[in-house]
């Protein structure tokens, strides 16, 4: 039986949202859940009194047998079919990750990461400069700079220990939503002068950024080669760099595969640049994506990566918090922490970590920018074609991870890379 407040909910391409849980085990299930939500909000200090102000509103107790069934995925489920509603979401989502809420669930595992990515028209209606997905960062953050020893994880491959320059940023100030594509900018041009473009620069980009990374090392007058394994995004970036006025400088190809293997591509550049592909990566193609750019970066060269990572505050809770993001949006996502990077490029590659930013007191601004625009423009996400549950979905995605950028369990870094050696590795 369809329930009628799912009527507005696409069976097919929401199956898991169109459809509550059932059965005599889930019911009874469903009633330890509800006491076991209830704990835990009153843990966390959440308030659940329709008669003052509550937290959150459960509008429909659907919600119940869907944390039985499938926990944190099944909180988001149930939030895309509008079971639940709150003002304060990020609020309510941090403050359950905070107290360890962590329903016991079995989920099969998530489908393999195609290399597909956001559609062009739904980055532009949260997007500070109408391209970039990413987060960025904000004039008033001050950095220092410090030269720091980090351990080599390559025995065998010189010494115990090596140098880093370590980057942070005070957190920024005084920042409004104009500013969102100011800050996405700079962090592209970051990203440009860690990895020395200049005139004449031949640089690579996996993958494509949407043409913000592209549009602005054309304006530096480098030529750039950008790979996706998204038909839909090559053409969507080909657009952009129309409009730019920069196509002759970029050249957009599509692979067939997430990762750009011997087979795929072949070329030497003298710089590469990514921006948070490897978190959403699976572990083997993580390897494959920094293998590829010790085969792709010539001598001499620089590879400079953005990635989202976690930190020692990541827990249990967390993780499992985002499995909805692993379920509808990132089949790979899985958020490495710093120290996992820095073993893979030791192990897997004849690279080495020179330079590490930190920028993650910015990208949880830029995510509360992008949302607060994104729920600013929900008429026009309707109008593109985006349905209730997707929209429901984007909005709690931002929340979900800009709570996990509060709580310190998320950070921000732009990693810097070169060659180990003179000779590199052919």
């Amino acid at each position: 039986m369809r329930h009628p407040h799912l009527a507005a909910i696409d069976a097919t391409t929401w199956p898991g949202v169109a459809r509550i849980p059932d059965g005599r085990l889930v019911d009874l299930r469903a009633r330890l859940a509800e006491a076991g939500f209830a704990r835990a909000c009153s843990a966390a200090g959440l308030d659940l009194d329709p008669a003052g102000t509550p937290d959150l509103v459960v509008e429909n107790e659907a919600l119940f047998p869907r944390l039985a069934v499938s926990g944190w995925l099944g909180l988001a489920e149930s939030f895309m079919a509008g079971e639940w509603r709150s003002e304060r979401l990020v609020d309510v989502l941090a403050a359950l990750i905070a107290t360890g809420y962590r329903p016991r669930t079995r989920l099969p595992a998530p489908a393999a990461y195609d290399g597909g990515e956001l559609p062009a028209e739904l980055v532009a209606l949260s997007a500070g400069d109408g391209l970039s997905a990413f987060g960025g960062v904000f004039a008033s953050g001050v950095p220092t700079t410090v030269r720091t020893a980090v351990p080599n994880h390559a025995p065998g491959r010189g010494p115990d220990t090596y140098f880093i320059d370590l980057q942070t940023f005070t957190e920024p100030v005084g920042v409004d939503r104009e500013d969102l594509g100011d800050a996405q900018t700079r962090s592209v041009t970051m990203l440009l002068d860690a990895a020395r473009v200049t005139a004449g620069t031949h640089l690579l980009e996996f993958a494509t950024s949407g043409g913000a990374v592209a549009i602005q090392a054309a304006h530096r007058r480098a030529t750039v080669d950008t790979l996706t394994a998204d038909p839909a995004q090559a053409r969507a970036v080909g657009e952009q760099l129309l409009l730019a006025g920069v196509e002759p400088s970029v050249h957009v190809s599509v692979i067939d595969s997430p990762v750009p293997g011997p087979r795929d591509w072949r070329g030497s550049y003298d710089a590469i640049v990514s921006v948070e592909k490897l978190e959403v990566l699976e572990p083997a193609d993580r390897v494959r994506q920094l293998r590829a750019f010790d085969r792709l970066l010539s001598v001499g060269g620089h590879v400079a990566m953005q990635t989202v990572t976690a930190t020692d505050a990541m827990t249990p809770a967390a993780r499992q918090a985002l499995d909805v993001l692993r379920a509808y949006v990132w089949p790979g996502l899985e958020y490495p922490s710093v120290e996992e990077i820095h073993k893979l490029v030791d192990k897997e590659s004849g690279l080495r970590i020179v330079g590490q930013a930190h920028v993650g007191s910015h990208h949880e601004l830029s995510l509360e920018l992008q949302r607060t625009q994104f729920e600013g423009h929900m008429r026009e996400a309707a109008a593109a074609g985006f349905d209730i549950a997707f929209r429901r979905l984007w909005v709690y995605q931002f929340a979900l991870r800009e709570a996990l950028f509060r709580l310190g369990m998320l950070d921000t870094v732009q990693f810097t890379l070169t060659h180990r050696n003179r000779q590199g590795r052919r």
